[in-house]
């Protein structure tokens, strides 16, 4: 029985996870499945949520320049302006979603960042794009990739711009094994009772424990940080940590290390 404390969950491509299973996590402390927890605003405190099979989404970060030449904002036909093609794309970035993935299956292609241009009477000479873009299945993650890249050098060539894409794949899809998975609620009901245990949907957001669950089987779970309009949402600055669930949580892990090792 092996406790890992992983450092720099949310780093990203560059994750603690992934860092940890290439110096050998596993094979220097050998284990037959792994599990997990994270809280979860939203949900009652000392409540369990789990899903079996493909649970959080894949995650892949992209970088999208646009390039044109830039020129003074009073002549705009001396120069090619990647702002304009920038918008654009992002308009044209979200018919991805809607007309090329399947309707009955999840996918999320979001514009979080626009950087371009530093004066009002300046035409910028390019304009970044940062793209996070989610999925929950290998072949549609794959179109994502290929239409991304089609449609931002089509589109800027629209414009008389370029397009250079660096797509960074990132964590894969989380994927409870259903025998863990069925562990995993069997124990959570014993601590906090049937009726504060219960099945739920897919999240599309992500978390690199999903690197463990491809070289291990197991579960992640979902504490409830409490209920209500007001509770602050993860990755907030108002976020604040329910120290109801610090007893939940460790009776939690108790009872599983001693059903899991009954079972064996």
């Amino acid at each position: 029985m092996h406790l890992i404390f992983q450092p720099a969950e949310e780093a990203g491509l560059d994750c603690g996870a992934k860092r940890m299973l290439a110096d050998g996590l596993f094979e220097r402390f050998p284990c037959d499945a792994v599990f997990a927890l994270h809280n979860q605003p939203g949900i009652p405190a000392r409540a369990f949520r789990y899903h079996k099979g493909p649970f959080m989404s894949a995650s892949d970060r992209v970088t999208i320049t646009v390039k044109g030449t830039g020129g003074h904002a009073a002549r705009p036909h001396q120069a090619i302006d990647p702002i304009v093609a920038a918008s654009s794309l992002v308009m044209g970035l979200q018919t991805i979603i809607s007309r090329n993935v399947d309707p009955t299956r999840t996918a999320v292609v979001t514009v979080g960042t626009i950087h371009g241009g530093k004066a009002m009477n300046v035409i910028a000479n390019d304009v970044t794009l940062g793209l996070s873009v989610r999925s929950f299945d290998a072949d549609v993650r794959a179109l994502l990739k290929k239409r991304i890249t089609e449609l931002a050098t089509a589109h800027a060539a629209s414009y008389g711009a370029t397009a250079e894409v660096d797509y960074g794949w990132g964590h894969p899809v989380l994927v409870n094994s259903e025998r863990e998975t069925e562990l995993a609620r069997r124990v959570a009901e014993e601590v906090v009772g049937a009726g504060n245990v219960g099945e739920v949907g897919r999240i599309t957001g992500s978390e690199d424990f999903a690197y463990m669950l491809e070289q291990r089987p197991g579960c992640l779970l979902r504490i409830g940080n409490g209920a209500g309009a007001n509770v602050p949402l993860l990755h907030t600055s108002r976020f604040d940590f329910n120290d109801e669930n610090l007893t939940v949580g460790a009776g939690y892990w108790v009872k599983l290390a001693e059903r899991f090792l009954e079972a064996r």
